[in-house]
């Protein structure tokens, strides 16, 4: 069993995610007044319901707006998601978890791959690559990892939160290539105390669910 301690650290590790295309306008005001009431440090939904999460959040709290761009494969054009980013900012993002041009990285093009990512962070705001550690090679994660750093990226996210659930050896790995110099959030399938505990051990700083207020039921009522 987690200790109290551990829970009651737990909420400002969690990024609650809000990205169901079924989601129902009232159901998304639920997520972000639960979010806003177990202060969680982050709101992470996609564009067509940013505006609506940002009235419902309020001004800017404890609780940071997060637009997914480019999500969930990242295969459009640069200059397109470069729009999608400004746009995001522009109605009031205040982070943006991006993915990057696999297809460059495929191709050998690290420098491509690297400069779509620094465009966008010129924007201002922090900056996360949701990278895909279950489909590229030990070699090209490495590369995709000096390449995102290079660009001045605040973060590197496991995966798009599709396929096989995130493992600590992924966290392990990405925190052993980015060397404190940014900071890791986990996603995939985590949907309970000691599996998120056990992310935030080997290395995540944030962790994205779509169970944040499940993960911190049990907390005692003084520490929500």
């Amino acid at each position: 069993m987690p200790s109290t301690n551990d829970l009651t650290e737990l909420a400002p590790h969690i990024h609650q995610a809000a990205l169901d295309p079924h989601l129902s306008i009232e159901s998304l005001n639920e997520i972000c007044d639960a979010s806003r009431h177990c202060n969680f440090s982050g709101f992470c939904t996609n564009l067509s319901r940013l505006s609506a999460a940002r009235e419902r959040l309020g001004s800017c709290g404890k609780t940071k707006l997060i637009a997914v761009i480019a999500f969930p494969f990242g295969f459009i054009p640069s200059e397109q998601k470069q729009a999608e980013a400004e746009w995001a900012a522009e109605k009031g993002a205040e982070e943006l978890d991006v993915v990057p041009n696999f297809f460059a990285l495929a191709q050998g093009k690290p420098d491509t791959f690297s400069n779509e990512l620094a465009k966008i962070c010129e924007i201002g705001l922090p900056i996360r690559v949701i990278l895909d550690l279950a489909n590229i090679s030990n070699e090209n994660i490495s590369l995709a990892v000096e390449a995102s750093i290079d660009a001045g990226v605040h973060g590197l996210q496991t995966g798009n939160g599709f396929g096989r659930g995130v493992m600590t050896s992924d966290v392990r790995q990405l925190a052993d290539l980015a060397r404190g110099r940014c900071e890791i959030k986990a996603v995939g399938g985590i949907k309970t105390q000691n599996h998120a505990l056990e992310l935030i051990k080997a290395g995540a700083k944030k962790i994205g669910t779509t169970f944040g207020p499940q993960l911190i039921r049990n907390l005692p009522k003084q520490t929500q």
